[in-house]
């Protein structure tokens, strides 16, 4: 009885060792595609979410500025009875 539990405990080892064996694999296959993608990525010169935001704010208030200045000119031409 002894030697059938021995055998069961030396089975439940190397299912453990396994299951171990194998977590590890794919841990190190996420991180190399992870790797793999990141260097495509950079390849392909694609801005990060940060960048894109940075650019999208820039034009907005680029956007805003135009519009003032824009009302700005309408004011003044309409003062000096000018148009366009």
């Amino acid at each position: 009885m002894q030697s059938r539990n021995r055998f069961m405990d030396d089975i439940g080892q190397l299912m453990t060792n396994a299951m171990g064996v194998a977590q590890g694999a794919r841990e190190e296959a996420e991180t190399a595609m992870k790797s793999m993608l990141d260097r495509w990525m950079a390849d392909r010169d694609f801005v990060t979410r940060e960048e894109f935001d940075a650019v999208r704010a820039m034009a907005q208030k680029a956007r805003e500025e135009n519009e003032a200045l824009k009302a700005r000119l309408e004011a003044l031409e309409g003062k000096n009875g000018t148009t366009s």
